[in-house]
């Protein structure tokens, strides 16, 4: 049996030979500490870097960009989702709105407190008129964020939105019998509504677009009063060039060559970043139709 005694006296040579061990294990574990440090040294660096990048908030002139990143973990797994938005500038609800904001003929024009108005597909009128309106078929996806809230998706917001037919025309105003190619949605839990309608025409001085207002509910888009937002989206450039050659649009496809984005009245003081935001993502052909989406931001 080894008491207390017998580990410590063992005289001076084993002592010796002992303090070195000992001196040698530390010397090992301080290499081994200093290696540790030097390894979360540049892990932290790393981690500092990586926040840096994807937390960023730009804001030029009018512009607010967000960046969000979001770590999500479930049982043993992490994934990790980046997304980005723009605070839509605001933009003239033109001169076409029917949104109890103008008059034709002495008398307001309001197509938001009609009966039907609420739709997805918009590409027919409702109500008492029953035209279609001809073009080439188009489905557009707009997602709703908030830019104050790491690009939150905002559900329950209503979006009305309207454009021009493929002749450059405005119905309830150049068609005063019909009301199609104007609908309100509301935003799902994903901050997203969809609507199918017909890729808009290019009429003389302007750019093609598509108009569009947001309204904080459904309840409240009854007039241009209430609402949070009034702004366009730009046609992207290559939709256009393939939907213009088309024999339907033969007047929009003169006026597109002579009109851009930085040229038009709307769109033309508009920074960089917003004409991308307000740019749809779109896919598809002439056969087919186009898909789209596109983001708008609200700073709530």
């Amino acid at each position: 049996m080894t008491t207390i005694a017998d580990a410590h006296d063992h005289g001076l040579i084993h002592d010796l030979s002992h303090m070195s061990v000992l001196s040698r294990q530390a010397i090992g574990r301080r290499r081994t500490l200093r290696l540790l440090l030097s390894a979360g040294g540049a892990a932290m660096v790393s981690a500092c870097g990586s926040s840096d990048a994807s937390g960023s908030v730009e804001t030029t002139s009018s512009t607010t960009t967000t960046t969000n990143t979001t770590t999500t973990s479930t049982t043993g797994t992490t994934s990790t989702s980046s997304e980005s938005c723009v605070t839509d500038p605001t933009e003239t609800n033109g001169p076409y709105p029917a949104d109890g904001s103008n008059s034709v003929n002495g008398s307001v024009v309001n197509a938001l407190d009609d009966n039907g108005i609420v739709r997805a597909d918009i590409r027919s009128s409702f109500g008492t008129a029953s035209g279609t309106a001809a073009g080439i078929y188009m489905q557009l996806t707009i997602t709703v964020v908030n830019v104050n809230s790491g690009c939150a998706p905002l559900a329950g917001y209503a979006v009305y939105l309207w454009h021009c037919t493929r002749d450059g025309q405005y119905s309830l105003y150049d068609i005063p019998g019909e009301n199609y190619l104007r609908g309100v949605g509301v935003t799902d839990a994903n901050g997203q509504v969809t609507f199918i309608s017909i890729f808009p025409g290019c009429y003389a001085g302007r750019y093609p677009h598509i108009h569009f207002e947001v309204y904080p509910s459904l309840a409240r888009a009854t007039t241009y009063a209430n609402r949070v937002l009034t702004s366009q989206l730009a046609m992207p450039t290559a939709a256009c060039t393939a939907v213009y050659a088309t024999s339907g649009y033969t007047s929009s496809r003169s006026n597109f060559s002579s009109t851009t984005t930085a040229n038009d009245n709307v769109f033309g003081d508009n920074t960089a970043a917003q004409i991308a935001a307000m740019t749809p993502a779109m896919t598809g052909d002439i056969t087919n139709g186009f898909t789209g989406s596109v983001t708008v931001g609200l700073a709530i």
